[in-house]
């Protein structure tokens, strides 16, 4: 056939000019425009009654780079996902918005001098334009980004919200701060210093208010780059305690920042995972994290310091016995009173560092200590190092004398920032011990045959734990931990405790392109909320957008915002209720988390401009017992379905989790978490090339050939070496979508991409691959489409029953495929079906009608075309999905195995419903079983019809 008789085959050019036009009329049509119960997109007939389902992805950020074919692998597969929910009559909300505020934007912004606005909005059109030409489902109306003021309005409104809250811990939430006040009054809440509320000044009450808000300002120990001029979190800070960006130096300072209690959440947010849907590996994730311990705290008076004690929590109290040294964090507030002028009598030569004071000693120490990370003195790959302090504490069980050591595998913010350290018991103990020549006394009997130079950590008896009036030896771990708890409870020493490895969220950053805090200072420094009235506080313009940097190692030095720099901003006039007065604006801004902390419940009602979501959007849509938590006991409520990458498994749904719990204490939203069902996708990996420097070059420019039988890689006629690796920018191996949609087509690279592999694993990338995608949609035009004149072809003749058989057990398999996101088994299944009909000599309307409607959430434009070939003039998008006929599911034919002495010998193509004596005959006939029995006695035949015989023979 000539080249024009194929005027109308199903090629890239072809789908391009299909999907643009179906992209143009979605759009036009708001196809995919959600009704909500309430406000302005109410539908007129209601909707409160519709069932629905909420699916969301994670937030994107607007990359300059734009997208590369990783990055929609889970966006089409939630696009898939909701066009097939639409398919069984479900409301859908499915849209997408934008985490714009963050480090790259501004950063850019300081190399040029463009504003990040600017910057962040150019790469939003970009994505924009990269998103819609793959053809996602999205309701375009509820989009947003978190830079624009109408949605950053309601993140400060929540910050104040937060702000203006307190954790009661009787009543078990979060309540408003007046409700702290009457506490307080009635002593139902003790003051900081235990004095009655009437006792005390103003400033002194609002001190005690301030204590226990949710949202506080503190000094708090943090990750000061000089370098940078901000802080930075712990997750951008390498292992060699070094920032992320910029490799500078990073020192532990305590520095005055915004600060969430979190903390007061760490049960709940703990024991709610129970409730929620959510990958195991994610969840063990968030409990590692918040780390809830049971054990006690234990006091220990310090030698010469009247009063002054060293608390620890344990988690192994029943140890006591085996305590033979103290370990303090560097940054202890206790460690300046510890240390005295000159070396006590019995220091030991390894504990003094060489100093000639015990001040010498620990100043050197805690300057080289403030430069590690958290990570690097946790894992202490090359050894454990500390500093005698020059004091002494006294076991309050056995009475021993334990020198306190400073050393950086204790960290502050863990626990109480102290340790009794028992090296018998513990690896890093064991390890300190034995370089700085301190005793180890084992209190757990080993497991026979452990080695006496190696601490024991399994379970055992206790033994050499006794003394006057205590005695654990010979009990088991669990039951000396309840008998040491009792005496230290009995003898005031300590009691049994439960602590947490979270802390609490530093919620500052000396950034421009953030969130602005809706929080001013009077004179005295004293932090005053904005009202709503007020709100958004917006961002002014600035002529510098970086912080104020300092030399790397300059530890001492202080950060400075580059809001503090806009003088006509940060100094304003106000009547916050008591006449005009001048008041200083917050410098800080918040952290990138922000925004994407609430997202979900705006997207429920985006157009609001009186409130941050309608009550009855938000229960709709998120609600308990709604959704998939329909019929769900303990139902938490939120979106139905999130999808994103399993990177955020901690700090993001952490954030989120708590928001959404303090906003439900104060009675604002109806779902106790954001959340209901997460799903991890996977990641697209590719091929990458080094030279032979080991820099990266372009992927595609690499040729392969042959040499002596082997296969080698060249780029501009140089060999290079092939790795395997996450695609991206610095391998050089982006693959982007708009080289996919030219080259096949949006829906052949959606087809191909769901077709790579389960959802929730990583899969490699290749390019070529995707023909087999492109040859089953033009199988698909074929069985529809004449390729020569264009005419449709199918028939309306009656299928056989075998073409019926085929389809309504693709129907099954495939609806159960879609609702459990087996894309990849969905894509072979109608790939098998497409290739059935396309023997017949003419495909039977039926089949084909049904065909397309199933093909089409994953390839919904060509779907929509041949849908409107067969003569439909509305949108496929709200068709029922094919029901499958159960008649068509009871299979004709199984295959049975044929064992003869234990061993398969054959497997026969036999009736389902065959009778056992039918089954056995048609075995005993079989020409190779009968060759395994030539010579053997038959002793016993077992039949299991239809899918078994097993002949016994000898």
């Amino acid at each position: 056939m000539s080249d024009t008789e194929h005027g109308h085959r199903y090629t890239a050019e072809l789908a391009g000019q299909i999907e643009k036009q179906w992209q143009d009329v979605w759009e036009e049509q708001g196809t995919f425009e959600a009704p909500n119960p309430t406000g302005p997109w109410a539908d007129p007939q209601g909707v409160a009654e519709r069932e629905k389902v909420m699916i969301q992805d994670m937030f994107p950020y607007p990359s300059g780079a734009g997208l590369h074919v990783g990055h929609p692998l889970g966006y089409i597969a939630t696009d898939v996902y909701a066009r097939y929910q639409r398919t069984q009559g479900k409301n859908v909300l499915y849209t997408l918005g934008y985490d714009a505020f963050g480090l790259p934007a501004e950063q850019y912004a300081v190399q040029t001098g463009q504003h990040p606005r600017k910057t962040t909005e150019d790469n939003m059109v970009n994505m924009r334009r990269q998103l819609r030409q793959l053809g996602l489902s999205h309701d375009m109306r509820r989009t947003f980004a978190t830079i624009e003021p109408s949605y950053y309005k309601w993140t400060q409104w929540i910050f104040l919200q937060i702000f203006n809250a307190w954790y009661d811990e009787d009543a078990g939430k979060a309540r408003p701060i007046d409700t702290l006040v009457e506490a307080l009054e009635s002593g139902r809440v003790a003051t900081p210093d235990g004095r009655a509320w009437a006792e005390l000044d103003a400033t002194e009450r609002a001190a005690a208010v301030n204590a226990r808000r949710l949202a506080y300002k503190s000094d708090a120990p943090v990750n000061w780059s000089p370098g940078l001029g901000t802080v930075v979190a712990n997750e951008e800070v390498t292992a060699d305690g070094r920032t992320e960006r910029g490799n500078f130096p990073v020192f532990k300072r305590n520095l005055p920042q915004w600060m969430m209690r979190i903390t007061a959440y760490a049960d709940r947010l703990v024991d709610d995972l129970e409730r929620l849907d959510w990958p195991e590996s994610i969840k063990l994730q968030q409990r590692n994290w918040i780390g809830r311990s049971n054990g006690a705290s234990i006091r220990f008076d310090v030698e010469n310091h009247e009063g002054a004690q060293l608390e620890v929590f344990t988690t192994r109290p029943d140890t006591i016995f085996g305590a033979t040294f103290m370990v303090v964090a560097p940054e202890h507030p206790l460690v300046d009173t510890l240390v005295p002028d000159t070396w006590p009598e019995g220091t030991k030569d390894a504990w003094s560092g060489g100093a000639t004071s015990p001040r010498e000693a620990v100043d050197t120490y805690r300057r080289e200590a403030s430069r590690k990370s958290d990570l690097e003195r946790q894992t202490g790959e090359k050894g454990k190092t500390g500093v005698f302090t020059g004091a002494f504490a006294t076991n309050p069980v056995t009475g021993r004398r334990m020198p306190v050591f400073v050393a950086d595998y204790v960290l502050m913010g863990y626990g109480t920032g102290a340790i009794m350290a028992v090296p018998a018991q513990d690896e890093r103990d064991w390890d300190f011990a034995a370089a700085y020549d301190l005793d180890v006394i084992r209190t757990v009997q080993p497991s026979e045959g452990h080695p006496e130079n190696k601490p024991f950590t399994g379970a055992g008896v206790a033994i050499n734990s006794a003394t006057s009036g205590l005695s654990l030896d010979g009990l088991g771990i669990e039951d000396a931990k309840v008998k040491i708890i009792e005496w230290l409870e009995a003898n005031e020493r300590g009691s049994g405790t439960t602590t947490y490895r979270l802390r609490d969220w530093l919620f500052s950053r000396q950034r421009y392109w953030g969130e602005p805090f809706p929080v001013v200072y009077d004179e005295n420094g004293e932090a005053h909320a904005l009202p709503e009235s007020m709100l958004p506080v917006e961002l002014p313009d600035v002529a510098d957008y970086s912080p104020k940097t300092y030399d790397p190692e300059d530890a001492q030095s202080m950060p400075e915002s580059p809001l503090s720099r806009a003088s006509e901003w940060v100094s304003v006039e106000l009547d916050l209720g008591d006449g005009r007065k001048t008041y200083t604006r917050e410098t800080n801004t918040m952290p990138n988390w922000a925004g994407s902390c609430w997202y979900e419940l705006r997207y429920a009602d985006p157009a609001n401009d009186e409130r941050f979501v309608d009550t009855g959007c938000e229960e709709y849509w998120l609600g308990k017992g709604r959704g998939f938590g329909k019929g769900v006991a303990n139902d938490p409520g939120g979106v139905d379905l999130y999808v994103g990458g399993a990177e955020h498994a901690v700090l993001h749904l952490l954030y989120a989790r708590f928001w959404h719990k303090v906003l439900f204490d104060l009675g604002l939203i109806s779902s106790e978490e954001p959340f209901r069902k997460l799903y991890n996708q996977g990641m697209v990996q590719a091929y990458a090339y080094r030279d032979g420097r080991g820099q990266p070059v372009p992927a595609a420019e690499v040729t392969e050939r042959e040499v002596d039988g082997e296969t080698v890689f060249e780029w501009q006629g140089e060999r290079v070496t092939r790795e395997y690796g996450k695609m991206g920018k610095s391998l050089k191996n982006v693959v982007t979508p708009d080289e996919m949609c030219d080259a096949f087509g949006a829906d052949t690279f959606r087809v191909y991409e769901m077709s790579m592999g389960p959802l929730d694993a990583s899969r490699p990338w290749e390019t070529r691959a995707a023909v087999g995608s492109q040859r089953f949609l033009q199988r698909l035009w074929r069985n529809v489409v004449d390729e020569g004149s264009g005419e449709v072809t199918v028939t309306d003749a009656p299928m056989d029953d075998a073409t019926k058989r085929a389809l309504h057990q693709t129907i099954d398999a495939v609806s159960a495929d879609f609702e459990n996101l087996r894309f990849n088994t969905a894509v072979a299944r109608l790939i098998e079906l497409n290739n059935t009909l396309t023997k017949l000599d003419a495909v039977p309307r039926e089949a084909a009608e049904a065909l397309v409607l199933m093909t089409a959430p994953l390839a919904p434009h060509i779907g929509e075309e041949l849908w409107k070939r067969l003569g439909h003039d509305t949108t496929l998008a709200f068709e029922p999905f094919p029901v499958a006929d159960p008649a068509f599911l009871v299979q004709d034919t199984v295959v049975a195995v044929v064992q003869v002495a234990g061993k398969v010998r054959d497997r026969l193509d036999v009736a389902a419903d065959i009778s056992d004596a039918d089954l056995e005959a048609a075995a005993m006939a079989s020409e190779r079983v009968q060759s395994f029995l030539e010579g053997k006695t038959v002793r016993k035949v077992i039949v299991r019809a239809p899918k078994l015989v097993n002949i016994v023979a000898n």
